[in-house]
């Protein structure tokens, strides 16, 4: 118990993928490059969907509940990992853990459900264009933006209230670049054989649906796209199509890993790495490949570009 009590007066250590690198300071700049990338990219396509009525459609509005998403994920962690790294200091307090745990799982579960909401919705544009308006009106597509924030807010304070919980006395050292599930389990002192199986089920409760909507929704639109008549127009869409799933599994991809994967299988380096893509990498690469090659967003960029010079 004096242990535990410790932990909570003075917090932990966290040893993340800058300390374990062989060239932290590559690694450094690479990171800082990608999370300003992520930043800029996320913060002009929120304030252009935001600013310009043409794009208040369900797509640009759920993807502009991605860029906020991607925006706040990616800093709740880089800023202090990035920080840290610069004055040679890692610790983070017990209060500081735990709300950097409850946002992250808070945003990363969010995301999970929207990206499949958002696969929905390209499903019925593509497929039932005729019906879309009534498909996706209003009060649906609201539902949509506000369903995964309530369900992930829910699952991110129970998961975050029973992980906190536990006495640490093991070590103060995180062997993690921010506060998560997986490596904080392993500083526990008690039995977290139930709670780590509660994980993997809740976990699977979340990414599975979402990952089987996201490709049986790419797979009727890729059929419907097949049968296009126009070959310029079924180049481009495949292209887009390509496009988005890579992005989308790379997401999934390494969340599953994290959540899914039994803990017994976890090593810190693979975890370091595979929070970095869902923490920094796709977050840079979602508005560049959602928004692009997107002549509509690239229309609305421009006209807000010229509100502002006017002013």
């Amino acid at each position: 118990m004096e242990l535990y009590n410790s932990t909570l007066e003075s917090g932990f250590i966290l040893v993340g993928i800058l300390t374990d690198s062989g060239s932290p300071g590559l690694l450094c700049t690479t990171i800082s490059v990608l999370y300003t990338l992520a930043l800029t990219s996320n913060g002009l396509l929120l304030v252009v969907i935001t600013m310009d009525a043409w794009l208040h459609v369900p797509m640009y509005l759920l993807l502009s509940q991605l860029s906020l998403m991607d925006l706040m994920l990616t800093s709740v962690v880089i800023p202090k990992m990035l920080v840290d790294y610069l004055r040679g200091e890692n610790a983070i307090s017990f209060e500081g853990c735990a709300l950097q745990m409850f946002l992250v799982l808070t945003l990363g579960g969010a995301e999970d459900l929207l990206l499949a909401f958002m696969a929905y919705d390209r499903y019925v544009a593509i497929c039932h264009p005729l019906n879309y308006m009534v498909l996706m009106r209003p009060r649906i597509c609201w539902l949509m933006m506000a369903t995964p924030w309530t369900l992930a807010f829910l699952n991110s304070v129970i998961h975050t209230s029973y992980t906190m919980h536990f006495p640490f006395c093991m070590t103060r050292e995180i062997r993690h670049l921010f506060c998560e599930i997986p490596p904080l389990l392993k500083l526990a002192c008690a039995d977290t054989s139930r709670y780590e199986f509660m994980v993997y089920v809740s976990g699977s409760i979340f990414l599975m649906p979402s990952l089987a909507a996201v490709l049986a929704s790419y797979t009727f639109v890729l059929a419907a796209v097949l049968h296009m008549s126009s070959g310029e127009g079924r180049q481009k869409a495949l292209f887009t199509c390509s496009s988005h799933l890579t992005v989308v599994g790379m997401y999934y991809g390494a969340a599953m890993f994290m959540y899914v994967q039994p803990s017994s299988h976890h090593s810190p380096q693979q975890d370091n790495i595979l929070s970095v893509f869902y923490i920094v990498i796709t977050p840079a690469l979602n508005p560049l490949i959602y928004s692009l090659r997107n002549k509509e967003v690239m229309g609305a960029f421009r006209r807000v570009l010229g509100r502002f010079s006017l002013i």
